[in-house]
Protein backbone atom coordinates (compact mmCIF):
# COMPACT_ATOMS: atom_id res chain seq x y z
CA UNK A 1 0.00 0.00 0.00
CA UNK A 2 1.21 3.65 -0.57
CA UNK A 3 1.36 6.35 2.17
CA UNK A 4 -0.11 8.34 2.84
CA UNK A 5 -2.41 7.97 -0.05
CA UNK A 6 -4.18 4.37 0.59
CA UNK A 7 -4.56 4.57 3.99
CA UNK A 8 -8.24 4.49 5.01
CA UNK A 9 -10.20 7.46 6.74
CA UNK A 10 -11.99 6.14 9.71
CA UNK A 11 -15.05 8.08 11.04
CA UNK A 12 -18.12 8.11 13.43
CA UNK A 13 -18.32 11.88 13.19
CA UNK A 14 -16.36 12.62 16.41
CA UNK A 15 -12.99 11.02 15.99
CA UNK A 16 -11.20 10.47 12.78
CA UNK A 17 -8.46 7.67 11.94
CA UNK A 18 -6.27 9.00 9.19
CA UNK A 19 -2.95 8.65 7.98
CA UNK A 20 0.09 10.52 9.92
CA UNK A 21 1.67 13.60 8.85
CA UNK A 22 4.79 15.44 9.83
CA UNK A 23 2.52 18.08 11.84
CA UNK A 24 1.71 15.13 14.59
CA UNK A 25 5.62 15.20 15.75
CA UNK A 26 5.13 17.66 18.15
CA UNK A 27 1.95 16.23 19.76
CA UNK A 28 3.24 12.48 19.56
CA UNK A 29 6.78 13.75 21.33
CA UNK A 30 4.48 15.84 23.97
CA UNK A 31 1.86 13.02 24.79
CA UNK A 32 5.08 10.38 24.91
CA UNK A 33 6.20 12.34 28.27
CA UNK A 34 3.42 11.57 30.19
CA UNK A 35 4.08 9.59 33.15
CA UNK A 36 1.05 7.27 33.06
CA UNK A 37 1.68 6.66 29.26
CA UNK A 38 5.38 5.89 29.73
CA UNK A 39 4.42 3.18 32.84
CA UNK A 40 1.77 1.40 30.98
CA UNK A 41 3.36 1.04 26.53
CA UNK A 42 7.03 -0.22 25.63
CA UNK A 43 8.04 3.33 24.30
CA UNK A 44 11.32 4.25 24.97
CA UNK A 45 11.94 5.74 28.56
CA UNK A 46 13.66 8.44 28.15
CA UNK A 47 11.63 9.71 25.20
CA UNK A 48 13.36 11.76 23.02
CA UNK A 49 12.18 14.08 20.26
CA UNK A 50 14.04 11.95 17.27
CA UNK A 51 11.94 8.19 18.72
CA UNK A 52 8.21 10.56 17.39
CA UNK A 53 9.94 11.53 13.91
CA UNK A 54 11.69 8.00 13.58
CA UNK A 55 8.16 6.63 14.73
CA UNK A 56 5.83 8.59 12.56
CA UNK A 57 8.21 9.37 9.22
CA UNK A 58 9.52 6.08 9.39
CA UNK A 59 8.10 3.37 11.21
CA UNK A 60 4.66 3.93 10.31
CA UNK A 61 4.90 4.44 6.84
CA UNK A 62 6.86 1.41 6.27
CA UNK A 63 4.36 -0.61 8.28
CA UNK A 64 1.49 0.55 5.53
CA UNK A 65 3.88 -0.38 2.86
CA UNK A 66 4.58 -3.35 3.82
CA UNK A 67 0.93 -4.77 5.04
CA UNK A 68 2.99 -5.34 8.55
CA UNK A 69 1.38 -2.36 11.21
CA UNK A 70 -1.48 -0.44 10.01
CA UNK A 71 -1.46 2.71 12.24
CA UNK A 72 -3.51 5.90 11.95
CA UNK A 73 -3.55 9.60 13.90
CA UNK A 74 -6.12 9.51 16.39
CA UNK A 75 -8.05 12.81 15.20
CA UNK A 76 -10.47 14.64 18.02
CA UNK A 77 -11.59 18.09 18.38
CA UNK A 78 -9.51 19.14 15.13
CA UNK A 79 -6.42 18.11 16.62
CA UNK A 80 -3.84 15.31 17.14
CA UNK A 81 -5.17 13.15 20.13
CA UNK A 82 -3.19 9.65 20.12
CA UNK A 83 -2.50 6.50 17.73
CA UNK A 84 -3.89 3.44 17.07
CA UNK A 85 -2.24 0.37 15.09
CA UNK A 86 -2.95 -2.76 14.20
CA UNK A 87 -0.45 -5.65 13.97
CA UNK A 88 0.31 -9.33 12.37
CA UNK A 89 -2.47 -10.37 10.97
CA UNK A 90 -1.57 -13.56 10.11
CA UNK A 91 -3.97 -16.27 9.71
CA UNK A 92 -6.92 -13.81 10.57
CA UNK A 93 -5.67 -12.76 13.59
CA UNK A 94 -3.70 -10.09 14.64
CA UNK A 95 -3.18 -7.56 17.32
CA UNK A 96 -4.50 -4.13 18.59
CA UNK A 97 -2.07 -1.14 20.14
CA UNK A 98 -3.33 2.25 21.44
CA UNK A 99 -2.24 5.46 23.11
CA UNK A 100 -4.34 8.44 23.62
CA UNK A 101 -3.31 11.77 24.99
CA UNK A 102 -3.58 12.88 28.45
CA UNK A 103 -5.89 16.04 27.80
CA UNK A 104 -8.34 14.24 26.43
CA UNK A 105 -8.73 11.25 28.66
CA UNK A 106 -12.34 10.33 29.86
CA UNK A 107 -14.45 11.49 26.85
CA UNK A 108 -14.36 8.13 25.37
CA UNK A 109 -12.63 9.21 22.53
CA UNK A 110 -10.08 5.60 22.72
CA UNK A 111 -13.44 3.89 22.82
CA UNK A 112 -14.30 5.23 19.64
CA UNK A 113 -11.01 4.96 17.75
CA UNK A 114 -10.94 1.43 18.95
CA UNK A 115 -14.41 0.72 17.39
CA UNK A 116 -13.59 1.89 14.06
CA UNK A 117 -10.09 -0.04 14.19
CA UNK A 118 -11.36 -3.46 15.11
CA UNK A 119 -14.17 -2.75 12.10
CA UNK A 120 -11.71 -2.21 10.05
CA UNK A 121 -9.87 -5.29 10.51
CA UNK A 122 -12.83 -7.45 10.21
CA UNK A 123 -13.98 -5.31 7.47
CA UNK A 124 -11.00 -3.83 5.43
CA UNK A 125 -8.22 -6.82 6.45
CA UNK A 126 -10.68 -9.99 6.33
CA UNK A 127 -9.29 -11.02 9.89
CA UNK A 128 -11.73 -13.39 12.17
CA UNK A 129 -10.04 -11.91 15.64
CA UNK A 130 -8.35 -9.37 17.31
CA UNK A 131 -6.71 -9.62 20.50
CA UNK A 132 -5.67 -6.36 23.02
CA UNK A 133 -2.81 -6.94 25.58
CA UNK A 134 -2.00 -5.02 28.53
CA UNK A 135 0.28 -5.04 31.31
CA UNK A 136 -1.83 -6.18 34.82
CA UNK A 137 -2.75 -3.01 36.50
CA UNK A 138 -3.81 -0.58 32.74
CA UNK A 139 -7.43 -0.30 34.22
CA UNK A 140 -7.93 2.93 31.68
CA UNK A 141 -6.81 -0.06 28.88
CA UNK A 142 -8.51 -2.74 30.07
CA UNK A 143 -11.88 -0.64 30.69
CA UNK A 144 -11.54 0.67 26.86
CA UNK A 145 -11.53 -2.57 25.97
CA UNK A 146 -14.47 -3.83 27.94
CA UNK A 147 -16.40 -1.67 25.93
CA UNK A 148 -15.60 -2.40 22.79
CA UNK A 149 -16.64 -5.97 23.63
CA UNK A 150 -13.24 -7.57 24.14
CA UNK A 151 -13.75 -11.08 26.33
CA UNK A 152 -12.08 -13.72 27.08
CA UNK A 153 -9.95 -12.28 29.52
CA UNK A 154 -6.89 -14.09 31.06
CA UNK A 155 -3.65 -13.09 32.94
CA UNK A 156 0.01 -14.45 32.03
CA UNK A 157 1.75 -14.41 34.14
CA UNK A 158 5.44 -12.70 32.80
CA UNK A 159 3.25 -12.22 29.62
CA UNK A 160 4.48 -9.04 28.70
CA UNK A 161 8.04 -7.00 28.52
CA UNK A 162 8.96 -3.09 28.46
CA UNK A 163 12.53 -2.35 28.09
CA UNK A 164 13.91 -5.24 29.32
CA UNK A 165 11.22 -6.41 32.06
CA UNK A 166 8.62 -8.51 31.99
CA UNK A 167 5.59 -8.07 33.43
CA UNK A 168 1.95 -9.99 34.34
CA UNK A 169 -0.49 -9.40 31.35
CA UNK A 170 -4.04 -9.11 30.45
CA UNK A 171 -5.05 -10.59 27.19
CA UNK A 172 -8.52 -10.62 25.81
CA UNK A 173 -10.49 -10.56 21.92
CA UNK A 174 -12.99 -10.05 20.09
CA UNK A 175 -14.04 -12.05 17.09
CA UNK A 176 -15.63 -11.03 13.84
CA UNK A 177 -19.33 -12.23 14.78
CA UNK A 178 -19.05 -10.89 18.22
CA UNK A 179 -20.95 -7.78 19.44
CA UNK A 180 -19.07 -4.74 20.02
CA UNK A 181 -20.81 -3.94 23.18
CA UNK A 182 -19.60 -4.46 26.63
CA UNK A 183 -19.84 -8.40 28.42
CA UNK A 184 -20.91 -8.20 31.76
CA UNK A 185 -20.94 -5.49 34.28
CA UNK A 186 -17.97 -3.14 35.42
CA UNK A 187 -18.98 -1.98 38.77
CA UNK A 188 -18.36 1.79 39.57
CA UNK A 189 -17.26 2.50 43.49
CA UNK A 190 -19.37 5.28 44.32
CA UNK A 191 -18.26 7.55 47.09
CA UNK A 192 -21.18 7.22 49.67
CA UNK A 193 -21.75 9.61 52.99
CA UNK A 194 -23.85 10.34 55.77
CA UNK A 195 -23.81 10.12 59.96
CA UNK A 196 -20.15 11.71 59.72
CA UNK A 197 -19.37 8.08 57.73
CA UNK A 198 -17.67 8.23 53.91
CA UNK A 199 -17.09 5.19 51.86
CA UNK A 200 -14.82 5.83 49.28
CA UNK A 201 -12.95 3.43 47.05
CA UNK A 202 -9.32 2.09 48.43
CA UNK A 203 -6.19 3.93 48.28
CA UNK A 204 -2.68 2.82 48.23
CA UNK A 205 -2.54 5.13 51.29
CA UNK A 206 -4.62 3.04 53.43
CA UNK A 207 -2.11 0.17 53.19
CA UNK A 208 -0.75 0.74 56.88
CA UNK A 209 -4.23 1.08 58.29
CA UNK A 210 -5.71 -1.77 56.46
CA UNK A 211 -2.47 -3.82 58.29
CA UNK A 212 -3.26 -2.57 61.12
CA UNK A 213 -7.19 -3.85 61.51
CA UNK A 214 -6.47 -7.16 59.68
CA UNK A 215 -3.40 -8.13 61.91
CA UNK A 216 -6.00 -7.44 65.14
CA UNK A 217 -6.40 -10.11 67.14
CA UNK A 218 -10.32 -9.63 66.59
CA UNK A 219 -10.15 -10.11 63.45
CA UNK A 220 -8.22 -13.19 62.50
CA UNK A 221 -10.13 -14.95 65.11
CA UNK A 222 -13.36 -13.85 62.80
CA UNK A 223 -11.99 -13.53 59.04
CA UNK A 224 -9.93 -17.56 59.48
CA UNK A 225 -9.41 -17.03 55.78
CA UNK A 226 -7.40 -13.69 55.99
CA UNK A 227 -3.53 -14.38 55.83
CA UNK A 228 -1.52 -14.65 59.14
CA UNK A 229 0.58 -13.11 59.63
CA UNK A 230 -0.48 -9.87 57.76
CA UNK A 231 1.67 -7.55 56.57
CA UNK A 232 2.24 -4.63 54.71
CA UNK A 233 2.32 -6.89 51.65
CA UNK A 234 -0.84 -8.24 52.43
CA UNK A 235 -2.48 -4.83 52.88
CA UNK A 236 -1.50 -3.63 49.38
CA UNK A 237 -2.21 -6.55 47.76
CA UNK A 238 -5.86 -6.60 49.25
CA UNK A 239 -6.02 -2.93 48.15
CA UNK A 240 -4.80 -3.72 44.77
CA UNK A 241 -7.06 -6.42 43.92
CA UNK A 242 -10.43 -4.78 44.46
CA UNK A 243 -10.33 -2.75 41.25
CA UNK A 244 -10.15 -6.17 39.71
CA UNK A 245 -13.29 -7.53 41.54
CA UNK A 246 -15.30 -4.84 40.63
CA UNK A 247 -13.75 -4.71 36.62
CA UNK A 248 -14.91 -8.49 36.57
CA UNK A 249 -18.42 -8.04 37.91
CA UNK A 250 -17.44 -9.70 41.37
CA UNK A 251 -17.81 -7.47 43.95
CA UNK A 252 -17.94 -3.79 44.99
CA UNK A 253 -15.44 -2.71 47.99
CA UNK A 254 -15.52 0.32 50.21
CA UNK A 255 -12.53 2.03 52.51
CA UNK A 256 -14.94 2.93 55.55
CA UNK A 257 -13.44 6.29 56.42
CA UNK A 258 -13.52 9.09 58.50
CA UNK A 259 -15.69 12.04 56.81
CA UNK A 260 -13.73 14.97 58.62
CA UNK A 261 -9.94 13.34 58.35
CA UNK A 262 -11.08 10.49 55.83
CA UNK A 263 -8.93 7.82 57.51
CA UNK A 264 -9.51 4.39 57.12
CA UNK A 265 -11.92 3.06 59.78
CA UNK A 266 -12.04 -0.51 57.96
CA UNK A 267 -13.84 -2.08 55.04
CA UNK A 268 -17.33 -3.15 53.86
CA UNK A 269 -17.94 -5.27 50.62
CA UNK A 270 -21.27 -6.19 48.42
CA UNK A 271 -19.43 -9.90 46.91
CA UNK A 272 -21.18 -12.74 45.24
CA UNK A 273 -22.25 -10.63 42.70
CA UNK A 274 -21.73 -12.80 39.71
CA UNK A 275 -23.92 -15.59 41.28
CA UNK A 276 -24.53 -18.39 38.61
CA UNK A 277 -27.65 -19.31 39.88
CA UNK A 278 -29.12 -15.82 40.93
CA UNK A 279 -27.36 -12.62 39.81
CA UNK A 280 -29.82 -10.67 42.06
CA UNK A 281 -28.13 -11.28 45.15
CA UNK A 282 -24.84 -10.17 47.20
CA UNK A 283 -23.17 -10.84 50.83
CA UNK A 284 -22.56 -8.16 52.55
CA UNK A 285 -18.63 -8.73 54.78
CA UNK A 286 -16.94 -6.20 56.24
CA UNK A 287 -14.08 -6.01 59.02
CA UNK A 288 -13.32 -2.86 61.23
CA UNK A 289 -9.84 -0.69 62.68
CA UNK A 290 -9.81 -1.86 66.79
CA UNK A 291 -9.95 2.25 67.08
CA UNK A 292 -13.26 2.54 65.46
CA UNK A 293 -15.09 -0.01 67.32
CA UNK A 294 -17.75 0.76 69.86
CA UNK A 295 -18.79 3.88 67.46
CA UNK A 296 -21.73 2.63 65.24
CA UNK A 297 -19.56 3.09 62.29
CA UNK A 298 -20.31 -0.55 60.89
CA UNK A 299 -24.02 -0.15 61.10
CA UNK A 300 -23.96 3.43 59.56
CA UNK A 301 -21.30 1.95 56.86
CA UNK A 302 -23.43 -0.93 56.03
CA UNK A 303 -27.19 1.13 56.41
CA UNK A 304 -25.87 3.24 53.07
CA UNK A 305 -24.45 -0.45 51.39
CA UNK A 306 -27.96 -1.89 51.94
CA UNK A 307 -29.64 1.63 49.97
CA UNK A 308 -26.91 1.41 47.15
CA UNK A 309 -27.20 -2.57 46.83
CA UNK A 310 -30.83 -2.05 46.42
CA UNK A 311 -30.93 0.39 44.45
CA UNK A 312 -31.65 -0.31 40.12
CA UNK A 313 -28.59 -0.76 37.92
CA UNK A 314 -29.96 2.16 35.62
CA UNK A 315 -29.94 4.79 38.67
CA UNK A 316 -26.54 3.84 39.50
CA UNK A 317 -26.87 1.32 42.06
CA UNK A 318 -26.25 -2.83 42.13
CA UNK A 319 -29.36 -3.92 41.65
CA UNK A 320 -29.97 -6.81 44.08
CA UNK A 321 -33.34 -7.82 45.45
CA UNK A 322 -31.75 -9.93 48.56
CA UNK A 323 -28.89 -9.70 50.95
CA UNK A 324 -27.17 -11.92 52.79
CA UNK A 325 -25.22 -11.38 55.71
CA UNK A 326 -23.10 -14.42 57.71
CA UNK A 327 -21.36 -14.48 60.98
CA UNK A 328 -20.23 -16.81 63.65
CA UNK A 329 -23.48 -17.25 66.52
CA UNK A 330 -20.91 -15.94 68.89
CA UNK A 331 -19.87 -12.95 66.94
CA UNK A 332 -22.05 -10.96 68.80
CA UNK A 333 -20.87 -7.64 67.38
CA UNK A 334 -21.79 -8.81 63.69
CA UNK A 335 -24.78 -9.75 64.59
CA UNK A 336 -25.95 -6.53 66.51
CA UNK A 337 -25.06 -4.95 63.00
CA UNK A 338 -26.98 -7.23 61.00
CA UNK A 339 -29.72 -6.64 63.31
CA UNK A 340 -29.42 -3.07 64.07
CA UNK A 341 -30.00 -2.97 60.43
CA UNK A 342 -33.39 -5.02 59.77
CA UNK A 343 -31.72 -8.22 58.40
CA UNK A 344 -33.62 -11.48 59.73
CA UNK A 345 -32.11 -14.47 61.25
CA UNK A 346 -33.17 -17.47 58.22
CA UNK A 347 -30.26 -19.94 59.30
CA UNK A 348 -27.62 -21.71 61.66
CA UNK A 349 -25.32 -23.85 59.99
CA UNK A 350 -24.18 -26.13 62.88
CA UNK A 351 -20.23 -26.67 63.75
CA UNK A 352 -19.53 -24.85 60.20
CA UNK A 353 -17.93 -21.89 60.93
CA UNK A 354 -13.92 -22.58 60.91
CA UNK A 355 -11.33 -21.13 63.55
CA UNK A 356 -7.83 -20.97 63.38
CA UNK A 357 -7.47 -23.72 66.34
CA UNK A 358 -8.91 -25.82 64.33
CA UNK A 359 -12.77 -25.57 66.75
CA UNK A 360 -15.90 -24.81 64.62
CA UNK A 361 -18.87 -22.35 65.78
CA UNK A 362 -22.10 -22.45 63.98
CA UNK A 363 -22.70 -19.61 61.32
CA UNK A 364 -25.61 -17.80 61.43
CA UNK A 365 -26.65 -16.78 58.22
CA UNK A 366 -28.94 -13.10 57.93
CA UNK A 367 -31.15 -12.06 54.88
CA UNK A 368 -32.59 -8.77 53.99
CA UNK A 369 -35.39 -8.23 50.66
CA UNK A 370 -35.66 -4.88 49.21
CA UNK A 371 -39.20 -5.36 50.09
CA UNK A 372 -38.82 -5.53 53.62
Amino acid sequence: MRFPEDVPVLTDGVVTLRAHTADDVEPAYRICQDPVMQQWTTIPVPYRHEHAVNFLTEVVPNGWRTNTMWAWAIEYDGRYAGTIDLGDGEGGVGEVGFAVDPEVRGNGVMTRALKLAVRYAFDGLGWERVIWRAFVGNYASRRVAWKVGFRGLVTIPGGGRARGVRKDEWVASVGRDDELEPQGIWWTVPVLEDGGIRLRALRDSDAQRVMEACSDERTQQWLSGMPSPYGLDEAAGFIASRPDAAASGEAVAWAIADAAGDELLGNVSVFGLKNRIDRTTGEIGYWMHPDARGRKVMSTAVELVIAHAFRPIEDGGLGRRRLILRCADVNTASAHVAEANGFTRVGNERLADPRRDGTYDNLLTYDLLATD
